[in-house]
């Protein structure tokens, strides 16, 4: 995964351009297979609607190809910036934030009125809100002016192409602590008038006022909650049912709607479409589950909340892209009840093809060591684990012992799991050397 920072803002060129050469020279050297990037909304159609700047973009892909190595495009719909590993600030293109700040109902919307501009609402998904266009067109026409750019590089380096998939339960303005509950994000008047809608097509017209207001706020524990409580609470009654229905089921529509645009786009090409879901594996061991419920994913301790999103993947061919594989339960907050391996597994029974990423930066043995575990023990299962992307090529990969237990990773990733960690390290020892220059070269160019 390339820093997120990789081209610069303007959007006309990369950043750090020798470093990025140098990486990408060291990574092939290593056995890697390819890189992804994100592809900024915020970059790539700043200047204006329907004006495309992907000139920065271009150059990585050159480099690549000559490099050797494949690349997979994450179009990045949303803001970058305020989360957890976010390092640079790129917003919204300024013409759809305009149309935001004229109208902050185009924002997702907390139940205290709290408004968040890093992305638009999906409860205005087909409206015309963007200077005449809905924001899946806007992602649809995004999409296709990438595939014409790029349509030489379709196959040969560009592989793939990923999309989020998650309602912002996390609120990027700083208020929100690990391991908080979050909040639900349906204040919007596009999201209550769907509410509304359904509370009265269940005859329930009193459910369609907004959220539950019991559900606590972002840095609540369940327990510190009614809606989210173990006995009795909200969640498990029939109203909390109706509502957590209906909230997953918008996320479920905004998915099915940005893949049937992605298939419109990409059906002829060669290039493999995967869909990120984000591993909220704190609270998991609680009944309720409440993180991954604000979040859109409506698994409980008595549901599964991942198999609706399995059965849309399949229906589009799309692969199901999970975090948090790298991480094991003991290593996590015990009170938090966080439960990442358990979580893994479940995901990857889903029946879909499962590409994997580690959540958040790990360079040391034990985390590979989960990996490949992860990875071999779905080996022969038709929904095994189809590829693994590591977060993230900076100078801290290339430290001399970082990257030396990287090259061993990459080694065991690309055989059966077999091979141990050190044996693989003593191999690797020798692309550690041959590699040294460059690795250097790059590190010290990433932390110019």
């Amino acid at each position: 995964m390339m820093p997120l920072d990789t081209v610069k803002k303007c959007g006309t060129a990369l950043n750090r351009r020798k470093a990025v050469q140098a990486s990408l020279s060291a990574l092939k050297s290593a056995g890697v297979e390819g890189i992804m990037v994100d592809v900024w909304w915020g970059i790539a159609e700043s200047d204006g609607p329907g004006a495309y700047n992907f000139a920065g973009y271009g150059e990585l892909m050159e480099m690549a190809r000559k490099a050797g190595l494949k690349v997979q495009a994450v179009m990045s719909f949303h803001q970058c910036g305020g989360n957890v590993g976010d390092s640079v600030t790129i917003p919204l293109p300024r013409w759809a934030v305009e149309e935001m700040e004229k109208d902050n109902d185009l924002c997702y919307t907390d139940q205290w009125g709290r408004r968040n501009f890093e992305y638009v609402s999906l409860g205005c998904d087909a409206m015309p809100i963007l200077k005449g266009r809905t924001p899946v067109e806007c992602y649809t026409d995004f999409m296709r002016a990438f595939r014409d750019h790029f349509a030489d590089y379709l196959s040969n380096t560009i592989v793939g192409r990923a999309l989020g998939l998650r309602s912002p339960h996390i609120d990027c303005n700083g208020t929100w602590r690990f391991p908080g509950i979050g909040a639900f994000q349906c204040n919007d008047r596009y999201m209550l008038s769907s509410l509304k809608a359904a509370a009265e097509a269940a005859g329930k017209p009193e459910w369609g006022h907004g959220g539950p207001t019991d559900a606590g706020s972002y840095n609540n524990w369940p327990e510190d909650t009614l809606f989210f409580r173990r006995e009795n609470g909200g969640w498990s009654t029939e109203y909390g049912d109706f509502f957590l229905s209906w909230y997953s089921q918008m996320l479920l529509e905004h998915g099915d709607r940005i893949l049937t645009g992605a298939s419109s786009v990409f059906s002829s090409s060669p290039v493999e479409v995967s869909v990120k879901v984000a591993g909220i594996h704190w609270h998991y061991g609680t009944r309720s589950h409440a993180p991954e419920l604000t979040a859109g994913y409506y698994n409980t301790r008595h549901r599964d909340g991942y198999l609706p999103i399995a059965r849309l993947l399949v229906r589009h061919g799309a692969v199901l892209n999970f975090t948090c594989v790298e991480m094991r339960d003991h290593e996590q907050p015990q009170d938090a009840q966080c439960m990442p391996e358990a979580l893994v597994r479940q995901v990857g029974a889903a029946g879909v093809g499962l590409a994997g990423e580690n959540a958040l930066p790990r360079y040391d043995g034990a985390a590979h060591d989960q990996v490949v575990a992860t990875a071999a023990e779905r080996a022969d299962a038709m929904d095994r684990m189809v590829a693994f992307t590591y977060l993230r090529m900076g100078a801290d990969l290339f430290h001399p012992d970082n990257w030396r237990r990287f090259a061993a990773f990459v080694r065991r990733m690309g055989g059966d799991g077999s091979t141990c960690r050190e044996a693989a390290e003593r191999e690797a020892s020798g692309v550690a050397q041959a590699t040294g220059s460059l690795v250097h070269e790059a590190a010290v160019a990433l932390r110019s």
